[in-house]
C-alpha cells in the first residue's frame, strides 16, 4: 500500500510540475538573460509587439504558453526519441508538425512573416517558451518513459519523477537559490552556436543517453546534484544565446 501511495504520488507530481516545464522563475531567467542580447532592432520590435499589452516583456510572457496548453497544443512541448537509437532527428518523430521542433519552426515563421500583428505576438509568446523547453534535456527524452515522467526516483527528500526533478527539483535545490544559479547561468562559457531546433532537440537528447543521467537505484543524491549542476547551468546559457539568436534572425531586419 506505501508502495502504490509512492508511485500515484510521483505520477501526480509528475503531471503538475511538468505542465510547467522549466518552472516560472527559469522561463524568467531564459527570457531576461536573452533580452539583454537583442540587436537595437529586434528590441524595438519585440517592444512595439508587447505595446498592445501594457506592461508586458519577453519575461513575464515566457511563460504564457503553459497557460494557455490545450490538447491541441500539449505536444508542441517536447519532441520523442527511442531509447537505444541514435540521437537523430527526423520527420517521423514529429508526426503532423506536433513536436516541439515544428512548433518553433512554424512560430519562427510567422515571426519573421508580415502577418496581423496579433498574430506576430502570439507566435513571439510561443518562440519565447519553445526555446527554453527544447533545452529541458527531457523535453527530448526518450518516448519509452514518456520524457523521464514515468521513472520514479527518491529525491530532495520525497518520491517525485526525473522529469519533475530537471524541470523544477534541481532547481528550487540549487545552492543558496535563485539569485545563485542566475550568476552560474551569466558565467557559463558555452560558445556562441545557434545551430536549428533540430540539432537543440539532438543535443537535449544526447544528454539524457548520457551515462548515469538516470540515476542508479532510482535514488537521487547530492552527488547526482553536483554531478549535473554544470549541465543545467549550460543548458539554460544556451537557451537564453539561442533564442536571442532567433528573435535577432526574424525580428532584426524589418
Amino acid at each position: 500500500m506505501r508502495l502504490r501511495r509512492f508511485l500515484l504520488a510521483g505520477l501526480l507530481l509528475g503531471a503538475a510540475v511538468s505542465a510547467h516545464a522549466w518552472g516560472r522563475d527559469v522561463h524568467r531567467l531564459v527570457a531576461e538573460l536573452a533580452t539583454e542580447r537583442l540587436t537595437p532592432a529586434a528590441s524595438a520590435e519585440v517592444d512595439r509587439l508587447l505595446a498592445s499589452e501594457p506592461g508586458a516583456t519577453l519575461a513575464s510572457i515566457s511563460t504564457w504558453a503553459d497557460e494557455v496548453r490545450s490538447p491541441t497544443t500539449a505536444a508542441w512541448h517536447y519532441v520523442n526519441f527511442r531509447q537505444g537509437e541514435p540521437c537523430v532527428y527526423t520527420e517521423a518523430r514529429c508526426p503532423s508538425g506536433a513536436c516541439v521542433v515544428a512548433a518553433i519552426e512554424r512560430q519562427a515563421a510567422v515571426l519573421a512573416s508580415s502577418a496581423p500583428d496579433d498574430h506576430r505576438l502570439k507566435a513571439l509568446k510561443y518562440v519565447v517558451h519553445f526555446v527554453a523547453d527544447l533545452h529541458q534535456p527531457l523535453h527530448a527524452g526518450f518516448f519509452e518513459d514518456r520524457g523521464g515522467n514515468r521513472y520514479q526516483v527518491q529525491a530532495f527528500g520525497r518520491g517525485t519523477n526525473l522529469h519533475a526533478v530537471w524541470d523544477t527539483g534541481l532547481i528550487e535545490n540549487w545552492p543558496d537559490g535563485l539569485e545563485a544559479l542566475t550568476a552560474e547561468v551569466r558565467r557559463s562559457g558555452v560558445a556562441h552556436e545557434q545551430a536549428t531546433a533540430r540539432q537543440w532537440a539532438e543535443q537535449s537528447c544526447r544528454i539524457v543517453a548520457s551515462p548515469e543521467f538516470y540515476p542508479s537505484g532510482h535514488k537521487l543524491d547530492e552527488n547526482y546534484r553536483r554531478q549535473w549542476s554544470t549541465t543545467l547551468s549550460e543548458q539554460l546559457a544556451r537557451a537564453a544565446d539561442r533564442l536571442a539568436g532567433v528573435l535577432n534572425q526574424t525580428l532584426g531586419t524589418r
